[in-house]
């Protein structure tokens, strides 16, 4: 009985923590409806030229530009060359994938939330912006779906979901389309790269956003501190914590410069967020880098370049 017992307990821990989530959903639900709607102002339609009908913005003509893209009226008031784009039109499919093992349920005492909360809640969020201009939008080996509901119907998706894993699983990407991870990103810069090449060489853009615990920034403790870890079960007994701290600060600057360097080769963006900071921050650069509002219009790269994309990096920290 005591074996049985034994062999039962993790799955009735992971048990009770699904009925945690489960029990926070329609208030996370609730907030990422709040957030998205304080992001939301301000911004218009997908934001990006491509096929479509409406003006949305004139740029600086380039090597790329043919004659007849020159908006001459435009240019006359100017000594510049200007090219009147249109708004892209057409959907577009977003993927999420939310990192939910155990190093996310961290919460420290310097912050209200936990890192799996505020993944969720940028999940849905961004699943509410995005439908709201058309796009579809799913989790990571699932459907992607549009409307009204689309954040509920992610919402439930996550309620059901039991994979723990901190690395993306392996899945097929529509081409051209873009790919959020929200994680700690704390696993070996080697494994976490490896992933990030599987989704890359689908023809997908991807986008990171690392959540982190202020905590696990800035190592505040003192004395004498039992660490043990969230995954795994191993513990460190340090007798004086603050002596740690600058050679932690040093390890952990090391990857993320990693993680940012990855992003910035593939092309990329890198947001850092801290959950003492408010959600709209991040929210709101995350939705401009999908925008392409990160991108200065007034030039482009000429064909054949290989220089990529910079990542953005710092916002929300």
């Amino acid at each position: 009985m005591a074996n049985a017992r034994a062999t039962l307990q993790p799955f009735l821990t992971e048990e009770a923590e699904a009925h945690g989530l489960a029990a926070r959903m329609p208030a996370l639900l609730v907030e990422a409806r709040r957030v998205a709607h304080t992001v939301t102002h301000g911004t218009h339609g997908r934001r990006r030229s491509g096929p479509g009908e409406t003006f949305w913005q004139f740029r600086h003509f380039d090597t790329n530009d043919s004659m007849a893209a020159i908006d001459w009226r435009r240019s006359a008031s100017s000594d510049r060359l200007f090219v009147r784009e249109r708004e892209w039109e057409a959907a577009h499919t977003v993927w999420l994938w939310l990192d939910l093992s155990p190093s996310m349920r961290f919460r420290s005492f310097l912050s209200k939330t936990s890192k799996e909360s505020r993944a969720v809640i940028l999940a849905l969020a961004l699943t509410e912006l995005l439908s709201r201009s058309g796009e579809r939008v799913g989790l990571v080996g699932g459907v992607p779906s549009t409307g009204r509901y689309a954040s509920r119907k992610v919402a439930e998706i996550l309620l059901s979901e039991t994979a723990d894993a901190s690395l993306p699983p392996p899945a097929r990407f529509n081409r051209f389309s873009e790919c959020i991870l929200f994680s700690d990103f704390l696993e070996p810069i080697e494994e976490i790269v490896a992933s990030f090449h599987r989704i890359a060489s689908q023809g997908v853009r991807g986008h990171l956003v690392q959540i982190l615990d202020p905590a696990e920034e800035t190592l505040p403790y003192n004395g004498r501190t039992e660490f043990a870890a969230s995954e795994g079960g191993e513990r460190l007994i340090a007798g004086r914590a603050e002596d740690l701290r600058e050679r932690y600060r040093k390890r952990l600057e090391r990857h993320r410069l990693d993680l940012q360097e990855a992003a910035r080769q593939l092309g990329w963006s890198f947001v850092l967020h801290h959950t003492d900071r408010p959600a709209e921050e991040v929210l709101l650069a995350v939705h401009g880098q999908l925008a392409g509002q990160d991108r200065d219009y007034r030039y482009r790269a000429g064909r054949g370049s290989t220089a990529a994309a910079p990542a953005a990096t710092g916002a929300g920290s």
